[in-house]
Protein backbone atom coordinates (compact mmCIF):
# COMPACT_ATOMS: atom_id res chain seq x y z
CA UNK A 1 0.00 0.00 0.00
CA UNK A 2 1.08 3.27 -1.03
CA UNK A 3 1.53 6.21 1.14
CA UNK A 4 2.21 9.54 1.45
CA UNK A 5 5.08 9.95 3.38
CA UNK A 6 6.78 13.35 4.00
CA UNK A 7 10.02 13.70 5.58
CA UNK A 8 11.38 16.31 7.28
CA UNK A 9 15.64 16.25 8.19
CA UNK A 10 17.16 18.42 11.04
CA UNK A 11 20.45 18.45 10.51
CA UNK A 12 23.38 21.19 10.31
CA UNK A 13 26.52 19.08 8.74
CA UNK A 14 26.25 19.20 4.59
CA UNK A 15 27.88 15.70 4.43
CA UNK A 16 25.18 14.22 6.62
CA UNK A 17 21.78 15.60 4.61
CA UNK A 18 23.91 14.70 1.39
CA UNK A 19 24.76 10.90 2.91
CA UNK A 20 21.15 10.76 4.63
CA UNK A 21 19.37 11.72 0.84
CA UNK A 22 21.88 9.61 -1.01
CA UNK A 23 20.60 6.68 1.16
CA UNK A 24 17.14 7.26 0.98
CA UNK A 25 17.34 7.11 -2.40
CA UNK A 26 19.47 4.37 -2.57
CA UNK A 27 16.48 2.75 -0.73
CA UNK A 28 14.30 2.95 -3.21
CA UNK A 29 11.82 4.37 -0.29
CA UNK A 30 8.57 6.37 -1.95
CA UNK A 31 9.16 9.48 -0.22
CA UNK A 32 6.40 12.28 -0.97
CA UNK A 33 8.29 14.90 -0.03
CA UNK A 34 12.09 15.35 1.63
CA UNK A 35 11.93 18.65 3.10
CA UNK A 36 15.54 19.85 5.04
CA UNK A 37 16.04 22.15 7.61
CA UNK A 38 19.69 22.96 8.92
CA UNK A 39 19.07 23.76 12.74
CA UNK A 40 16.47 24.08 15.43
CA UNK A 41 15.57 27.25 14.90
CA UNK A 42 14.30 26.70 11.20
CA UNK A 43 13.06 23.01 12.23
CA UNK A 44 10.19 24.76 14.66
CA UNK A 45 9.61 27.46 12.04
CA UNK A 46 8.91 24.95 9.74
CA UNK A 47 6.90 22.84 12.14
CA UNK A 48 4.20 25.83 13.24
CA UNK A 49 4.16 27.40 9.47
CA UNK A 50 6.19 30.45 10.25
CA UNK A 51 7.76 32.99 7.68
CA UNK A 52 9.05 30.78 4.39
CA UNK A 53 7.86 27.90 5.60
CA UNK A 54 3.69 29.12 5.51
CA UNK A 55 2.87 26.03 3.71
CA UNK A 56 4.83 23.46 4.72
CA UNK A 57 3.67 20.14 4.86
CA UNK A 58 3.26 18.73 8.12
CA UNK A 59 6.12 15.88 7.98
CA UNK A 60 5.16 12.10 8.73
CA UNK A 61 8.35 11.68 10.44
CA UNK A 62 11.38 13.70 11.33
CA UNK A 63 14.86 12.84 11.70
CA UNK A 64 16.09 14.99 13.91
CA UNK A 65 20.30 15.39 14.74
CA UNK A 66 21.25 16.34 18.46
CA UNK A 67 23.77 18.89 17.75
CA UNK A 68 22.90 21.91 16.07
CA UNK A 69 23.71 25.53 16.16
CA UNK A 70 21.05 28.28 17.65
CA UNK A 71 18.44 25.17 19.06
CA UNK A 72 19.79 21.84 19.64
CA UNK A 73 18.02 18.62 19.04
CA UNK A 74 17.01 18.02 22.62
CA UNK A 75 15.38 21.31 22.75
CA UNK A 76 13.40 20.79 19.41
CA UNK A 77 12.54 17.73 20.93
CA UNK A 78 11.15 18.88 23.64
CA UNK A 79 8.84 21.42 22.01
CA UNK A 80 7.70 19.40 19.39
CA UNK A 81 6.15 17.12 22.19
CA UNK A 82 5.30 19.99 24.31
CA UNK A 83 3.23 21.15 21.39
CA UNK A 84 -0.63 19.70 20.67
CA UNK A 85 -0.54 20.15 17.04
CA UNK A 86 3.38 18.22 16.62
CA UNK A 87 3.59 15.91 19.21
CA UNK A 88 2.07 12.62 17.41
CA UNK A 89 4.67 13.24 14.96
CA UNK A 90 7.19 10.54 15.37
CA UNK A 91 11.02 11.69 16.06
CA UNK A 92 13.80 9.76 15.12
CA UNK A 93 16.96 10.79 16.26
CA UNK A 94 19.86 10.52 13.96
CA UNK A 95 22.62 11.63 15.42
CA UNK A 96 26.58 10.61 15.43
CA UNK A 97 26.70 10.61 19.38
CA UNK A 98 26.69 7.10 21.23
CA UNK A 99 26.37 9.09 24.35
CA UNK A 100 24.30 7.05 26.86
CA UNK A 101 23.34 10.43 28.13
CA UNK A 102 22.28 11.67 25.15
CA UNK A 103 20.02 8.01 24.73
CA UNK A 104 18.37 8.39 28.16
CA UNK A 105 17.57 12.30 27.53
CA UNK A 106 16.06 11.59 24.06
CA UNK A 107 14.09 9.26 25.75
CA UNK A 108 13.43 11.10 28.80
CA UNK A 109 11.81 13.86 26.08
CA UNK A 110 9.77 11.35 24.42
CA UNK A 111 11.90 10.98 21.13
CA UNK A 112 10.27 7.68 19.68
CA UNK A 113 13.82 6.35 18.82
CA UNK A 114 17.50 6.96 18.78
CA UNK A 115 19.51 5.78 15.82
CA UNK A 116 23.03 5.60 15.86
CA UNK A 117 23.77 7.57 11.79
CA UNK A 118 26.47 5.35 10.26
CA UNK A 119 29.38 7.08 8.67
CA UNK A 120 29.21 4.30 5.75
CA UNK A 121 26.74 4.80 3.32
CA UNK A 122 26.19 0.99 3.00
CA UNK A 123 25.22 0.61 6.52
CA UNK A 124 22.99 4.18 6.51
CA UNK A 125 21.43 2.50 3.37
CA UNK A 126 20.71 -0.48 6.09
CA UNK A 127 19.62 1.60 8.45
CA UNK A 128 16.76 4.09 6.43
CA UNK A 129 15.23 0.62 4.80
CA UNK A 130 15.16 -0.61 8.54
CA UNK A 131 13.65 2.93 9.55
CA UNK A 132 11.36 2.52 6.35
CA UNK A 133 10.07 -0.66 7.36
CA UNK A 134 9.22 0.04 10.22
CA UNK A 135 7.74 3.31 10.42
CA UNK A 136 5.85 3.20 7.05
CA UNK A 137 4.99 -0.39 6.92
CA UNK A 138 4.67 -2.04 10.33
CA UNK A 139 3.51 0.85 12.27
CA UNK A 140 -0.07 2.41 12.06
CA UNK A 141 0.81 6.40 11.75
CA UNK A 142 -1.47 9.04 13.57
CA UNK A 143 -3.65 11.57 10.82
CA UNK A 144 -1.63 14.12 9.82
CA UNK A 145 -4.82 16.59 10.01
Amino acid sequence: MAKNIDILLVDDNEDDVDLTIEALTASKIHVNSLNVVADGVEAMAYLKHEGKYKDAVKPSLIFLDLNMPRKNGREVLQEIKADENLKTIPVVILTTSDDEVDVIQSYNLHANCYVRKPVDLNELIKVVKAIDTFWFTVVELPPRN
